[in-house]
């Protein structure tokens, strides 16, 4: 996974000009917005996993490669292993595209 925390810098606001004009607005509120499109990508990028039981989690083919969570009922968490359910053992996993694994 990227780590997009340490990609994000402050823009370069454009000078104001002594009386308002459209252009320079315009070109403010494009360096804000694109500035803030970043922060929110990170901010999305940072959740905090939800907990479920293995039965429970959601698709790891649909969420892809790298996502996370937190299953509360492993059996046997051997790190690297598919996770499996009905025990009750706290770990965190991830997907690796097609199945949930401890990790």
């Amino acid at each position: 996974m990227k780590n997009y925390v340490n990609q994000v810098v402050p823009p370069a606001l454009p000078l104001a000009r002594d009386e308002y004009e459209r252009a320079y607005q315009d070109q403010l509120n494009n360096v804000l917005r694109l500035y803030f499109v970043q922060l929110n990508a990170i901010v999305n990028a940072l959740h905090i996993p939800t907990t479920y039981i293995v039965a429970d989690l959601p698709s790891a083919a649909g969420l892809g490669v790298g996502a996370r969570s937190f299953a509360t009922d492993a059996t046997g968490p051997t790190f690297g292993s598919i996770v499996v359910g009905g025990g009750s053992t706290k770990v965190p996993v991830y997907s690796d595209g097609t199945n949930w694994r401890v990790g």
